[in-house]
């Protein structure tokens, strides 16, 4: 198991946030990641725009979980629709 930081960026109406937040904890969870920390640092506007959003709330999660299942991850996350945009970075320790 390694450790990682994933950023996640959501759309701001709360009920795509929500289900886009709630998606992403379920996708890990059956993945076998631990969530060690979770920290919402709040709405911000992004750099240009993504699928016609201009802002974001961005939510960052470090997890521990094992290197071969962020491929699949990665797969899940593509195709969830309240998932603007993710970046998985490895923590070195």
């Amino acid at each position: 198991m390694r450790q990682y930081e994933l950023t996640a960026i959501f759309p701001l109406e709360e009920d795509l946030s929500k289900a886009g937040r709630e998606t992403v904890l379920a996708d890990l969870a059956a993945q076998g990641a631990e969530i060690t920390k979770t920290d919402e640092t709040g709405d911000r506007d992004l750099a240009y725009e993504i699928k016609k959003r201009r802002r974001g709330r961005y939510v960052l999660f470090t997890l521990n979980i094992d290197p071969a299942k962020i491929a699949v991850l990665d797969k899940a996350f593509k195709l969830n629709a309240n998932l603007i945009r993710y970046l998985f970075v490895n923590i070195e320790g």
